[in-house]
Formats: C-alpha cells, sequence, structure tokens
C-alpha cells in the first residue's frame, strides 16, 4: 500500500463511456489532486478528448497496464492525472449505449480490483455503469456491489450510503440490496441480519474511525410489525439477531419503525441506519443529499465507494459541461479519508 508521506492513492474507474462518468471521474480527479492521487482507468485517447473538451488545463499521465504490472505505479507528478489505458471496443456515441463497449466496462473494474489488491492503490471509487449494456454483451451481471464480491472473494457484503453534508450527517446501510421487494421478506434471515452488523460493526471501527458505532435498526412492516398484528419478522428474525449482537458487544438498537426513525432528535445520537430493504432507507437519504451522497461497500478487503446517481445518459447526449460531479468528489474524498483511517 502507500506507506510514504504521499497523498493516498486512488483507482478512479470511468464507468460506462457514454454517460457521464468520464468526465465528472476527470473534474473531481482534477479537482482533489493537491489532496488525492487519483489514477482513472479508461481509454487514454478517449478521457484526452473528453479533457480538452470540458477543461483544457487538465494535463494527463498515459500510462500502459503492461509496465505498471511490471514495475508498479510511477511516481505521480502533482500536476498530473494519471490514466491506465484500457481502451474502448468501439467508438463512442455520448449518450448511446453499445453493447460491444460492455466488456470494456468490466475491464476497468477488473484493473482497479487487481490494482486494491496488490497494493498499487489504497482505494477504488466506481463511476457509473449501465447494467444492460454489460448484460447486452452476453455476461450475466447484477451490479457493482455483487461483482466486487465474486472476484474478491468475499461472501457478503453491506451496501451502505453517506451523506455527510446532511444535517444531521446520515449512513444507511441496507441488510438486502436489489430484490423484489416481493422476496424481501425470505432473504431477512437471522443469519442474514447478524452478519450485517458485525460486517457494519467492524467496518465503521476499522474504516471510519468510531470506536464503538452506535446502529438504529429498522423494522421490515410498517410500525415494525405492530406486535406481530402486521408481520412477525421483527419477533422471530430481527429483535434475536439484535440480542445476539448486544451480547457481542454490538450497540445496536431497534426494531424502529421506518417511518419515524429518520428524525434528527434519533438520528443525532447514531453513526449509522441499518434498514431492511433498498426504497426503506435510500429514498431518505437520497431525499436530503441527492448529488452529494456516497455509496460504500462494506465487508471487503479493499475499500470501494461509488456515486449515488447513474450513467444519465440524457446529460451525456446534451454534451460536455452539463454534468455534476460533486458526488465524484464526495466519493474520492470518503475513500481518502477510509484509507487513511484503515492505515
Amino acid at each position: 500500500m502507500n506507506t510514504h508521506a504521499q497523498p493516498p492513492v486512488i483507482a478512479v474507474t470511468c464507468g460506462e463511456p457514454a454517460g457521464i462518468g468520464p468526465e465528472i471521474a476527470l473534474k473531481a480527479a482534477w479537482e482533489s489532486r493537491s489532496a488525492v492521487n487519483s489514477v482513472l482507468i479508461g481509454d487514454s485517447a478517449f478521457l484526452a478528448m473528453t479533457a480538452a473538451a470540458i477543461d483544457p488545463s487538465i494535463r494527463l499521465l498515459a500510462l500502459s497496464l503492461r509496465a505498471v504490472r511490471n514495475d508498479g505505479l510511477p511516481r505521480i507528478p502533482p500536476d498530473r492525472i494519471a490514466v491506465i489505458d484500457c481502451p474502448l471496443a468501439a467508438h463512442v456515441v455520448p449518450g448511446k449505449l453499445d453493447a460491444i463497449n460492455g466488456r470494456h466496462v468490466l475491464q476497468l473494474l477488473d484493473i482497479a480490483i487487481e490494482g486494491a489488491l496488490q497494493g498499487w492503490f489504497d482505494a477504488i471509487v466506481t463511476a457509473p455503469l449501465q447494467k444492460s449494456t454489460i448484460n447486452d454483451a452476453g455476461v450475466p451481471f447484477t451490479g457493482h456491489t455483487e461483482y466486487l464480491a465474486e472476484k474478491t472473494g468475499t461472501p457478503q457484503v453491506v451496501m451502505m450510503l453517506i451523506a455527510e453534508r446532511s444535517s444531521p450527517p446520515l449512513r444507511v446501510a441496507l441488510a438486502t440490496t436489489h430484490l423484489a421487494l416481493k422476496d424481501v421478506p425470505a432473504a431477512i434471515t437471522f443469519n442474514g441480519v447478524s452478519r450485517t452488523l458485525d460486517i457494519l460493526h467492524h467496518d465503521l471501527q476499522h474504516k471510519f474511525g468510531l470506536a464503538r458505532p452506535r446502529i438504529l435498526v429498522t423494522g421490515l412492516n410498517p410500525h415494525a410489525g405492530e406486535g406481530g398484528y402486521l408481520g412477525r419478522e421483527e419477533i422471530d428474525v430481527i429483535t434475536p439477531a439484535l440480542e445476539a449482537a448486544i451480547a457481542r458487544g454490538i450497540d445496536a438498537r431497534g426494531p424502529y419503525p421506518a417511518d419515524t426513525l429518520f428524525q434528527p432528535k434519533y438520528l443525532q445520537d447514531a453513526d449509522c441506519v441499518l434498514a431492511m430493504y433498498h426504497d426503506q432507507g435510500l429514498p431518505v437519504l437520497k431525499h436530503a443529499s441527492f448529488g452529494l451522497g456516497v455509496n460504500v461497500t462494506l465487508g471487503l478487503p479493499i475499500i470501494r465507494t461509488s456515486v449515488d446517481h447513474g450513467t444519465a445518459l440524457d446529460l451525456a447526449a446534451a454534451g460536455f459541461g452539463h454534468a455534476d460531479h460533486r458526488s465524484m468528489t464526495e466519493a474520492i474524498t470518503v475513500a481518502s479519508r477510509m484509507a487513511a483511517t484503515k492505515k
């Protein structure tokens, strides 16, 4: 890892080339270059063209993957953004998806994962990708989170979004991620909730520097089941998992009704909320900070953050200069802070 008194080295994948990923990656990396050495992973020629269109002052340092694999990353000058070249498979038309480039997008991720595991990078930050393009390229793909878990051999990961600029600051983790709503109750199990709480507790301590993190947990059903009248998951699964976690030394409390938990009087002393499913916790967080939120994957042997939005193909089709890069800047900042804490 980056052991010298230098800025952390963060790999930034540029995501779907027809979307806003390349633009926001360039803008955020350039803006944060005094504090972070961001290494973009993408097609160097395409990024040079994009940089020239959005800000001619951006200076790039193109690196070949073969050279990096042989010799490691060179020292990156403070006035440059390094780019590990990963050529596109087909010409890019902004706003127009092309399945021919689907495998290219996955290759960006593979290089970032390899580099983080090899110690080239202190963390990974990912720009948004288009799942349909990868699937159309003939590769079964459900999302960044699941792919990272598979490639690092991680049995369970936890998705957490952060809104540091909301008042109070908010962290929301999920017990289940991308599932149809009808499948959520069966996925809420004692072992699953227990492992999620263990991962949350561990990473909040070791990647966020919280000595004794306090976790508030929602119920699954309206009014947290209302004593069993609106569902028994709270009684049969969630409460026993909480009691077991408390016995292991984890400060986890609940289950609370989700419709009343997200209030400042409850959140001001909490370090994280664990929601049971995607659309229970994330609408609240995105309402508080859309465009400034950060997606973090916990449980991995590496650090990974991402933006809180998608590829925005409509903005990309409208031309350069329309994309808001603040979420990418926040993601780089959070990854840098997590890397420093982990050390």
